[in-house]
């Protein structure tokens, strides 16, 4: 993290006799994936500039189980998501942000079964209700101004989970022309990295997913597309290098656009 941040963990909290607010679920791409550490920086970074308290668990999280369920492997799922509980348990953790929608999905709607009760939001929904609240404004001559900004919807945050609204609302702030692709919402094209499939190749077939992806980008003629999960940023990112649109074609999460429309 960036030396001006001081990212404390639950157990320093704890340490001091405190507990956090909320807890930021960093997930494994947002740890160990260089492009997504810096939406977990921008983060980081709105958390501190609203003063929410919060913590990280650091070294004690552990993947949430979600590539092991969906590729099948339901005995490993409940072993890492057993021990994730106890750890989130042992700090009374109640309310979780996350910025993967893998994450967000698997701890909000599986882990109850397993004994693990949460309030689970994900980072745009955070992002909107500090618009809402007042605590964000975009600044007049901010980066994004006058640019048209396209947004892929995830699927394990729109199909999965009706999460539509609140990442559309935190760009419609912004001085800039949102187009939407012609597959959005709850028609909304997968990235083709959804269901464990990030961790594989792809299946033979006549085109990759990012790359029919990425036409629709392309047809849209925005200049920004906005992401709301890792494994889409990957996704978009490796079919606009293909399709050598990177001059003219951003790939941003909204933890970016918000850092930079807001100057944090």
């Amino acid at each position: 993290m960036e030396n001006q941040l001081h990212i404390p963990t639950a157990a320093e909290l704890l340490a001091k006799g405190e507990s956090p607010d909320l807890l930021f679920w960093v997930g494994c791409a947002g740890s160990f994936d260089e492009r997504a550490q810096r939406i977990t920086r921008d983060i980081c970074k709105i958390l501190h500039h609203v003063g929410i308290k919060y913590a990280i668990l650091g070294t004690e999280e552990s993947c949430t189980g979600d590539p092991a369920k969906r590729s099948g492997n339901e005995f490993l799922f409940q072993m890492q998501a057993m021990m994730n509980i106890q750890v989130l348990d042992g700090y009374e953790i109640k309310k979780i942000v996350t910025a993967c929608p893998h994450c967000f999905n698997t701890i909000k709607n599986e882990y109850p079964e397993l004994g693990g009760h949460y309030e689970v939001i994900h980072h745009t929904q955070l992002i909107q209700s500090l618009i809402d609240e007042g605590k964000l404004k975009p600044n007049d001559g901010h980066a994004f101004k006058g640019k048209k900004i396209t947004y892929h919807d995830p699927c394990y945050l729109g199909r999965a989970n009706e999460v539509y609204e609140a990442p559309r609302k935190v760009l419609e702030t912004l001085d800039t022309d949102l187009v939407e692709l012609k597959r959005c919402r709850s028609n909304g094209l997968c990235c083709g990295a959804g269901g464990a499939q990030m961790f594989k190749e792809p299946e033979a077939g006549n085109k990759d997913i990012n790359l029919e992806r990425i036409e629709d980008v392309i047809e849209s003629k925005a200049d920004v597309v906005a992401a709301a999960c890792p494994f889409c940023m990957t996704m978009l990112r490796d079919g606009v290098k293909i399709k050598e649109k990177e001059d003219s074609i951003q790939v941003l999460d909204i933890a970016e656009i918000t850092v930079k429309a807001n100057n944090i």
